[in-house]
């Protein structure tokens, strides 16, 4: 089934058959974060390769139209999900990353305007 058409049943349904991380396995997965000064938001260890970050990288593949479509999309992805996937502050903030950088890119296209 598409993701576009699962109905809030499909969601409910899936929850109980993958229930989310419980609340002291969180507490658990945050602690080791800090600990370790993982930011899985702004700067995830997954996205660096050599020199360059994987946005920059895809920013440098696109058209800026192209760039701002993927920006766009990866904040509707995180606002979709976040209540389902038992990370709801993290995909909130990785939803609210993708609209700061989305509005950075649109800032600085408009002030030679």
């Amino acid at each position: 089934m598409s993701i576009n058409k699962a109905t809030p049943a499909d969601w409910d349904r899936l929850r109980n058959q993958s229930p989310a991380i419980d609340e002291s396995l969180m507490k658990v997965y945050l602690d080791m974060a800090e600990a370790e000064d993982v930011d899985v938001v702004n700067n995830p260890d997954h996205y660096n390769t050599g020199n360059i970050e994987c946005i920059d990288a895809i920013e440098e593949s696109m058209s800026s139209v192209a760039f701002k479509g993927y920006l766009k999309g990866n904040c509707m992805k995180y606002l979709w999900r976040y209540d389902y996937k038992g990370k709801q502050v993290e995909d909130l903030q990785k939803a609210q990353w993708y609209l700061a950088r989305l509005l950075n890119q649109v800032v600085f296209e408009n002030e030679d305007i």
